[in-house]
């Protein structure tokens, strides 16, 4: 096994809203190079630093939307979202908690600030990635999974903490959720002075978000809250140690290798199946959902 290197630390961008509800910094695709190319299956990530939120009578965040090609993943810091879809699924996700949307040939969906929660108001904070489907399983049924924080398997680190995986595996174990392909994705939550080491096939697309706290990468690159790590495609292991407290995402995945056609809501393959998504999305082949 050789060391896998960091290749950018990347600072967060300006923030702006994604509707009322949802102040994010958008790394992926953002700049740098962190195109959905590079990080393939990874196509979009979002995060919603530490915001307060008053509170609100009417919930805050998007209205009723379509998409089609991919997934949405949202995982919830602090606060709770509250989600519906024309398939049929939805929920809330509560702190800790995870939503798998696969999207697939095509659902509309809402999402916003959960209605207890949105009275009180207080500090939110959550990561949404979109995650791309192969050509073969773009047009399959959608399906929603709600995986609890309990539901996550966690290793256990001694005195440096713990990992707990919502995808893919670490030292042996495996998170609940299902993927159509090989992915990582899992919270390092280390202690002050905590270390933890990982390792990811050197193609992987990989990467780190230092969602609390700060660390240091292999002993050399620092990296601050909020920031976004990227490694390079080579060699396989790395380890992070945590200066303070600290709450790590990271993500793994192999490329798809397809092309990448995206217009707004819809992630394809082609031009023409981007009309297509329009054509069946105006046409009512997405079903229905209240807004």
């Amino acid at each position: 096994m050789t060391a896998k290197k960091v290749e950018i630390v990347v600072s967060p961008k300006p923030a702006h809203f994604v509707g009322d509800g949802f102040r994010v910094h958008n790394f992926i695709p953002g700049v740098q190079g962190l195109d959905m190319k590079r990080m393939d299956p990874f196509i979009m990530l979002d995060y919603n630093s530490k915001f307060h939120f008053n509170g609100s009578e009417r919930p805050r965040g998007v209205g009723v939307h379509p998409h089609r090609g991919f997934e949405t993943v949202t995982i919830a810091y602090q606060g709770k979202v509250e989600h519906h879809d024309s398939a049929g699924g939805g929920g809330i996700i509560g702190e800790g908690d995870v939503q798998w949307m696969t999207a697939a040939k095509g659902v509309l969906h809402k999402e916003y600030h959960e209605t207890e929660w949105s009275k009180k108001g207080g500090i939110f904070q959550m990561v949404q990635l979109w995650v791309n489907l192969p050509a073969k399983d773009k047009m399959s049924c959608p399906k929603y999974q709600a995986i609890e924080n309990s539901a996550m398997k966690r290793v256990d680190l001694g005195d440096n903490g713990f990992v707990e995986i919502i995808a893919g595996e670490y030292n042996g174990q495996k998170g609940p959720a299902y993927t159509f392909t090989p992915l990582n994705m899992m919270n390092a939550k280390l202690k002050a002075g905590g270390k933890a080491e990982f390792s990811f096939p050197a193609h992987f697309n990989t990467a780190a978000l230092v969602i609390e706290g700060s660390i240091t990468v292999n002993g050399e690159q620092k990296a601050a809250s909020d920031h976004f790590v990227l490694f390079r495609n080579e060699g396989e292991t790395f380890s992070i140690e945590a200066h303070e407290d600290s709450i790590v995402l990271i993500i793994s995945g192999e490329p798809i290798n397809e092309p990448i056609y995206p217009h707004g809501p819809f992630v394809m393959n082609t031009r023409e199946e981007i009309m297509q998504a329009f054509e069946d999305f105006n046409t009512g082949k997405f079903g229905y959902l209240e807004d």
